[in-house]
């Protein structure tokens, strides 16, 4: 008998841009330790955690949002700054963004935030702060195949990187981080210097159509959000993805050897 798919789990990630003066992209490499993408260069991100849909977060974000995307947005700005250290926050009293001297401040619960994702919550109140989850575009949607044996319903979100700001890597499941411009990393790729996944690198390439951030965000808010989960299909011996052809990517199949490189 056929054992069914594992469930994917709800995860999210960010595509963070800046003009510098082109269109640039945080990425991070992650540890060659992880058990999934070891070694890869990746958005930050990460898989939904029960404490990301504690119901008093309404208080401490923004935007209105069901509990479910509610709950997306909060992982993405989670991991955001336990990989990078970049949050995606305003003072609740002013408004104002934190800058790099607040962020290096709250650095020190990076760890404990990774270790107990409630932590995150309790740093953001007791900073005086609120979430800024309408700075999330969503970017892409994506469900691990079915054949994997780990698998994720990821949404990506674009959102414009806090200008006053510095990224730091957390030196464990983010080895090295890199502002990077996404033709440059895809040339990388086709020379052997960056390892991609399938999913980062096709995001990579619409990205990369953009001229800059105001591009990038105009065109993420104004597309239709089309949900890819590759199928596996044989073809003369061949082993292919297929991913539907109106999400938009340059390409719907690709040679299973080629997706992880």
């Amino acid at each position: 008998m056929t054992e069914a798919p594992p469930h994917p789990k709800p995860a999210a990630t960010v595509l963070l841009v800046r003009d510098a003066p082109e269109l640039e992209v945080l990425m991070v490499r992650r540890s060659s330790g992880m058990a999934f993408g070891a070694s890869a260069w990746v958005f930050p991100g990460g898989k939904v955690a029960g404490a990301d849909a504690d119901e008093a977060w309404q208080e401490f974000s923004d935007g209105s949002y069901s509990a479910y995307e509610r709950s997306l947005r909060i992982a993405a700005a989670r991991e955001t700054f336990e990989e990078s250290g970049l949050l995606l926050a305003e003072d609740r009293a002013d408004g104002r963004v934190p800058d790099a001297e607040v962020c290096a401040r709250l650095g020190r619960f990076r760890p404990e935030v990774e270790a107990d994702s409630s932590v995150f919550l309790r740093m953001v109140k007791e900073a005086g702060l609120r979430l800024t989850l309408d700075r999330l575009a969503p970017f892409a949607h994506w469900i691990t195949p079915a054949f994997e044996p780990r698998r994720f319903d990821t949404h990506f979100f674009l959102a414009v990187a806090p200008e006053l700001q510095v990224a730091h890597h957390d030196g464990r499941e983010a080895i090295d981080h890199g502002w990077v411009s996404p033709a440059a990393v895809l040339e990388q790729r086709l020379k052997g210097e960056t390892k991609l996944m399938f999913p980062t690198r096709l995001n990579l390439e619409l990205l990369a159509s953009a001229a800059n951030v105001a591009e990038a965000e105009r065109s993420a808010r104004g597309r239709r959000i089309v949900t890819v989960e590759p199928e596996l299909i044989d073809r003369d011996g061949q082993r292919i993805l297929r991913i539907p052809a109106e999400a938009g990517y340059s390409l719907v199949e690709e040679a299973i050897e080629r997706v992880m490189s």
